[in-house]
């Protein structure tokens, strides 16, 4: 026991203001782990299904019970826009359940004002939600949101009939959109539209597809989605298809390569479970990773769709170990010898680990090679310059592509982590900073978004 940490955790997801001191500093100092770290912990739930749970509970018939919610500062973005859009919902943190009364795909309020944060999530789905919708509604984001892909989802909504006026520049937020229920006179949730079809780029963002797949059900007979981009990165996209049928609707067909097609339908289900977020759970296997210790999270499913499954098989790649247990979870050793080995990985299904990835690399003995992410330099920050400029200031060395990095093995030297308000930074490079001396971290508070106590975990493991 002298020589291993054992923290067993119940992460809770905490609203700003209930926050700890750690999280109340402008830098935190990650200290360096001596010894290896035995992790025990349960996760709440998944990101990406609970932005999707909300959406389509929120277009069901009903009253719908959400268990097991990630209240990040993204869920309550979500949540409060809904509330604007005049839907009627209530939260227990400490359950974490939510409960939202559906209206059939109606939109309750005729005219409304939300603000979708810097939530990417919540903006496409929202804003594609609202444009089949029977109203006339403005929505405003963050900066950061403004400078992050829409434009090719606002286009195709613009096809099918809504109208947008742009209140800064086109086809960003901030935005007023009209929706196509209120320009045809359509409020009746009985009358539905004729059958359509379009075509959609996702190469930028597989949300956009997500977000007509969901939304299209509410007013279209049927609409058929012809992808004409070169991604094919559709993890997410498999997940929607999944709670779709989960909510009610009978899924989604594909006529064809690169083609989906959604007839009209309903979602209606009483309660729903989210599953573990297991983009959360990854920062935990990485650190037992780099520090030769272990890491257990609870109830993550070995049928889980979720595209960042696939981060631990890269681990496996490195030299460590997975185990299932009967009683639900993973449990992830660290190479035997204490050596991970490097990698040369396309990562444009599981995109989040990319910077996850890149801050356990300089550990590797050879190169660590991350390919097929070109998307992610349009997400909260350049995620690959954020890599390539963060690994250098490290002192190691880093060469940048268009599409990705490659990271060299060597000793990360004392460094101020910069996060761009970047959630994923700042919890990825803190792994970097418990096997390397000096690594401090700025603007902890960012990792709200997402994970709101992230770094009163890391403390309770020393």
């Amino acid at each position: 026991m002298t020589n291993v940490v054992y923290g067993l955790i119940l992460i809770h997801y905490i609203i700003l203001t209930e926050r700890l001191v750690i999280l109340q500093m402008d830098i935190y100092k990650v200290r360096k782990f001596t010894r290896p770290v035995h992790i025990d912990v349960e996760v709440p739930g998944s990101k990406s299904i609970t932005n999707r749970a909300l959406l389509l509970a929120a277009m069901g018939s009903g009253e719908t019970l959400l268990k097991g919610v990630q209240f990040s500062e993204d869920c309550y973005v979500f949540l409060k826009a809904l509330e604007g859009l005049g839907f009627k919902t209530e939260m227990d943190k400490t359950a974490r359940t939510v409960k939202i009364k559906g209206m059939g795909g109606i939109i309750p309020a005729v005219e409304a004002s939300v603000d979708v944060g810097s939530a990417g999530t919540a903006a496409r789905f929202l804003t594609a939600f609202m444009a089949m919708g029977n109203g006339i509604y403005t929505i405003n984001s963050s900066e950061q949101m403004k400078k992050r892909p829409v434009r090719e989802l606002l286009e195709v909504l613009e096809d099918l009939g809504a109208r947008f006026e742009w209140l800064g520049e086109e086809y960003s937020f901030p935005m007023r959109v009209i929706g196509i229920r209120y320009l045809y006179n359509n409020s009746n949730s009985g009358n539905i539209m004729p059958e359509r079809s379009v075509k959609l780029n996702i190469d930028r963002s597989s949300q956009f597809l997500s977000a007509l797949l969901m939304t299209a059900p509410a007013l279209f007979s049927s609409l058929t989605i012809q992808l004409t981009g070169k991604r094919d990165a559709r993890s997410y996209v498999m997940i929607t298809e999944q709670m779709m049928k989960q909510f009610g609707h009978k899924g989604v067909e594909k006529p064809g390569a690169d083609c989906y097609r959604v007839a009209h339908g309903s979602y209606n289900i009483k309660e729903y479970q989210i599953e573990p977020d297991v983009s959360a759970a990854c920062y935990f296997y990485a650190m037992a990773a780099v520090t030769g210790g272990t890491a257990v999270v609870r109830h993550i499913r070995k049928d889980s769709l979720q595209g960042d499954m696939k981060f631990i098989s890269v681990l496996e790649e490195m030299g460590c170990r997975k185990e299932w247990s009967s009683s639900g979870g993973l449990k992830l050793y660290a190479p035997e010898d204490g050596k991970l080995k490097g990698v040369d990985i396309n990562m444009a299904d599981f995109s989040d680990q990319a910077l996850t990835l890149a801050a356990i690399a300089p550990f590797a003995e050879s190169p660590v090679t991350i390919r097929g992410v070109c998307h992610i330099r349009g997400q909260e920050s350049d995620r690959i310059k954020v890599i390539v400029n963060e690994t250098r200031r490290m002192g190691i060395k880093c060469d940048e592509h268009e599409d990705g990095a490659v990271i060299y093995p060597g000793l990360p030297k004392p460094a101020r982590i910069q996060t761009y308000n970047d959630h994923r930074a700042a919890m990825a490079f803190t792994i970097t900073g418990m096997a390397a001396e000096g690594i401090e971290i700025e603007n902890p508070l960012c990792c709200s978004k997402t994970f709101a106590g992230y770094f009163d975990v890391i403390e309770s493991l020393y």
